[in-house]
């Protein structure tokens, strides 16, 4: 493996492989706190995504969700890592999680462990991958599905709340809402599945749940900022990402209108 991107690819198939295997199986749970978990297949999806990436990439650091931050401090690329995003859904049987990878100002890749998909970017083109094919992301509106993320707010959040905006007779008039609670609705907003997503937070672009799925939709042309119209970046609030300027204008317009 010599391109980040196959790195990355590598990764999220190793990590869902895991994912896979371990569905509907009775898992350990670790408790985080605030009531957040993780099963034991979050744990050993990482542990075999940072082995992909230690035996291509030896010097580079990680961030996991599970493990933390691992590697030299000095070194300037960071890979970051959720092994399992939607545990939750997960844990009960549902089908919607997703394997992230992103490093940091660089390639990045989803799997979907369920589909077999990959969303992937080397940071400029974003692709699907499957069945060793790629095709080439385009974002659509069509679909007029938007992700909103209806998780109890962040604790840093700003004063957004996801469902003042799903009463917006303005959203209900031009969208359909949808609740996935998996940051897999991101790489959806890149391939025309979905024509945005919307969630509140801080500083998502260097989260290990969102960067991934970021990069993804800036590659593929989306239109990506935070809530308040800033682009991504460690203090930006939220994110709207959308297929289109057009949608994007109208989210953020009825954002701005919440009472």
């Amino acid at each position: 493996m010599t391109d980040d991107v196959d790195v990355a690819t590598a990764a999220v198939l190793a990590g869902a492989e895991v994912v896979r295997e371990g569905y509907g199986k009775e898992l350990a749970r670790i408790d985080k706190g605030a009531g957040d978990f993780a099963t034991a297949a979050d744990v050993a999806a990482e542990r075999a995504i940072l082995d992909v990436i230690r035996a291509a990439r030896p010097h580079d650091a990680v961030l996991g969700e599970e493990g933390g931050r691992q590697g030299a401090a000095g070194t300037g690329r960071l890979w970051l890592v959720d092994p399992l995003c939607g545990t939750l859904n997960y844990a009960v049987g549902t089908l919607l999680v997703a394997v992230n990878v992103a490093l940091c100002d660089g390639a990045a890749a989803v799997a979907d462990p369920f589909t077999g998909e990959v969303f992937r970017t080397d940071g400029e083109i974003a692709w699907l991958h499957r069945d060793g094919t790629d095709t080439p992301l385009r974002p659509t509106a069509a679909t007029t599905l938007v992700d909103v993320n209806l998780d109890p707010p962040f604790p840093s959040a700003p004063a957004f709340r996801a469902t003042a905006l799903l009463a917006h007779p303005g959203f209900t008039a031009r969208f359909r809402p949808r609740v996935g609670s998996t940051t897999l609705a991101l790489a959806w907003v890149a391939a025309g599945r979905r024509a945005a997503y919307v969630t509140d937070g801080t500083g998502l672009s260097a989260s290990v749940h969102f960067a991934a799925g970021i990069a993804l939709c800036r590659a593929a042309g989306c239109v990506v900022t935070g809530i308040d119209g800033a682009p991504p970046g460690p203090d930006t609030r939220g994110l709207v990402a959308a297929a289109d300027a057009e949608t994007h204008s109208l989210l953020m317009k009825l954002i701005r209108d919440e009472p």
